[in-house]
């Protein structure tokens, strides 16, 4: 946490920035351990095999159908990689590559995540970035998976983590694997998070399909204002919810497993009864 300052400045200048060293290689190896328990552990009836995407149109026929999906905000789900099943909604790669991402709440249930999640260097962050009663708001495990990894398209977290006013939520990104951008490293529009959010995630009335739908649409970003942010295996990126980031699709032989959580500043901030 030694190096953070001027990092807050930078943060605010640009939406995101990267710091060394949060976790050590050990810490990281423990996570993954973990995570590689639980996956095999787990049981996922067949209607709950929901593959997540991040195109608008799969969004609402994939978790904007989905209960599982929905629900899962105070429990432990698993979320696949597109093609993984077949028409049976069988597996038809090894259960553990077919994962996308674990969530949402990691940070409560599970000690080994829930002691980085609250550990005095994220609590330092928080301080030093100004940030008086922070709160977390989910919490994800995500695997990009060599060779099937699939891409995120752009987009900004206050899309789906709606605050009133925006700004009050801060992204942190953590390695656990060196993220390349041969292996699917995030890519930002410095600057992008002072215009915006061009759309809503919201829920729908009780009762009616789908479960969720969106107010706007995501805008067209010019390619080339993206920037490649490449983070080594311990390191954190810190987004603010508003900067526009995507990832590509992981084609490399390599994984790129991240542990990533959402903080929210709860003082004089409304959280939207309508985020998912």
């Amino acid at each position: 946490v030694d190096q953070l300052f001027p990092v807050a400045s930078q943060y605010r200048e640009d939406g995101y920035v990267v710091l060394d060293g949060l976790l050590t290689a050990q810490e990281c190896d423990e996570l993954r351990q973990r995570m590689s328990e639980i996956v095999d552990r787990m049981d996922v009836p067949e209607h709950c095999r929901t593959t997540f995407s991040t195109y608008h149109d799969e969004q609402l026929k994939t978790q904007g159908n989905a209960d599982y999906f929905i629900t899962s905000g105070d429990k432990i789900r698993f979320f696949f990689e597109k093609g993984v099943f077949d028409d049976k909604g069988e597996f038809i790669v090894p259960k553990q590559r077919s994962v996308n991402k674990v969530g949402h709440a990691l940070h409560a249930y599970e000690p080994l995540y829930k002691k980085v999640t609250h550990s005095p260097n994220v609590q330092g962050i928080a301080k030093k970035l100004g940030l008086s009663t922070p709160v977390i708001l989910q919490s994800m495990y995500i695997f990009k998976q060599p060779g099937i990894g699939g891409e995120v398209t752009p987009h900004q977290d206050a899309t789906f983590l709606y605050t009133e006013p925006l700004g009050r939520v801060m992204g942190l990104w953590i390695a656990l694997e060196d993220a390349t951008v041969n292996n699917g490293c995030l890519w930002f529009i410095p600057g992008s998070q002072n215009s915006g959010i061009s759309r809503r995630m919201v829920r729908t009335p009780e009762g009616t399909f789908p479960l969720t739908d969106f107010i706007g649409r995501e805008q067209t970003y010019d390619e080339e204002k993206f920037v490649p942010t490449p983070v080594k295996k311990g390191g954190v990126v810190l987004i603010h919810g508003e900067v526009v980031h995507r990832s590509a699709e992981n084609m490399s032989e390599d994984s790129r497993h991240v542990y990533t959580f959402h903080i929210m500043e709860a003082q004089e901030t409304r959280w939207s009864p309508d985020n998912w």
